[in-house]
């Protein structure tokens, strides 16, 4: 008999064991990602994507211990198109899988019916990118965002019109929609906290073209400065006839009229340095150097430049591991309060920290006009 196999027999099964507690002791962490990775915006979903996809990466690289386990974590990745059904859709898949969290989604349009679902199932999510202030207004305790919401938006324009344009008489136009109405109601009453006079309310859809009337009834108030809540399509005509009637006021809006399609939708008819228009999201100072630095690996890795909100996921992703990780747990229960209670985060996109309702505290937006025909950034105001 051989003598020395009850001994291999042996080192081996203790061999299993260990090699069965290590793999107890690896724990599998699901963190879902949805974004438009199809459609007219397929560019910013997969930019979003490639986000997500980086921070894992370099937590799996770094080794992550939570509740004293090693975690291993796993990108789902779904694609909802922009669309709200596609969207709820894709979260019910997530919640299927048992995703431990959500980042996403994209547009406000997908993220606001997704939130129902996600809070339904008790698992946190964080948006990157979705600014109507609907979002995070629903109650649901598993609802975050990581920019500026429209209210911010619309209050910092106004007051910007008011402190540094110099506006005395302010005219503002809204296309009706929830979003153009929201940013203009914000607008207004940001000009008013800070001591301006709105001369003029007025309004007309997302479908116009002529504006020939409400831009009379308005010359009439001599305005000096305009704004319109909608999007560059209309922006654009409205610019052109401006000129026509000889209307030389600035001209402000949001992140819809904020965009490099501008110039040619107004015809070359704006002035340079008469658009003033703000997106949501913007570092400065140190946090510059880091977005800077993030710009370049993801560059590196991807061979693609960021597009706008992939270092905002990237943020979402490292933030969510960090409440797991200060909570000893990934289960959604139980690291929700530490997740709630984010303050003072150091992330790319600079510090994040949540107010109760589950939006970023003093959040940034970036102010923007044109020179040139080319978009140009003015500066960080919060």
């Amino acid at each position: 008999m051989n003598h020395k196999l009850p001994v291999m027999l042996a080192v081996a099964a203790a061999a299993a064991l260990l090699s069965g507690a290590a793999s107890a002791q690896e724990l599998i962490v699901k963190i879902g990602h949805v974004g438009p990775t199809s459609g007219a915006v397929a560019h910013l979903g997969k930019d979003n994507e490639l986000g997500a996809r980086m921070a894992i990466d370099e937590l799996n690289a770094k080794g992550v211990t939570i509740g004293g386990k090693k975690a291993k974590f796993e990108l789902l990745a779904e694609d909802d198109a922009g669309d709200p059904k596609q969207g709820t859709a894709a979260a019910q898949k997530l919640v299927d899988s048992k995703a431990n969290g959500v980042i996403g989604h994209l547009n406000s349009g997908t993220s606001i019916p997704a939130s129902k679902v996600y809070s339904d199932a008790g698992i946190p999510q964080i948006s990157p990118s979705a600014t109507n202030p609907k979002f995070t207004r629903n109650g649901y305790k598993t609802t975050f965002r990581v920019v500026a919401d429209d209210v911010h938006l619309g209050g910092t324009l106004g007051k910007y019109a008011v402190t540094q344009l110099k506006g005395k008489n302010i005219a503002v136009i809204d296309d009706r929609t929830a979003y153009g109405q929201g940013v203009a109601d914000e607008f207004e009453k940001g000009v008013k906290a800070s001591g301006g006079k709105v001369v003029g309310r007025e309004f007309t859809n997302d479908k116009a073209t002529d504006f020939t009337a409400i831009l009379t009834s308005l010359k009439a108030k001599k305005p000096d400065v305009v704004f319109f809540g909608g999007m560059d399509a209309v922006a654009g005509p409205m610019l052109r006839q401006m000129k026509q009637l000889g209307i030389s006021a600035k001209f402000m809006g949001g992140d819809g009229v904020c965009t490099g399609e501008l110039p040619k939708l107004s015809a070359g008819t704006m002035g340079d340095e008469q658009v003033v228009c703000a997106e949501a999201g913007g570092v400065e100072g140190e946090s510059k150097k880091s977005l800077d630095e993030f710009k370049v690996r993801f560059k590196q890795k991807y061979n693609v430049d960021v597009q706008i909100y992939a270092p905002y996921v990237y943020d979402a992703v490292n933030l969510m591991v960090a409440a797991m990780v200060k909570a000893g747990s990934a289960e959604p229960a139980k690291y929700l309060p530490a997740l709630a209670k984010t303050e003072g985060y150091k992330g790319v996109t600079g510090t994040i920290a949540f107010d109760s309702k589950g939006d970023i505290k003093n959040g940034a937006l970036t102010l923007y006009t044109f020179k040139g025909g080319k978009r140009e950034a003015i500066g960080v105001v919060r």
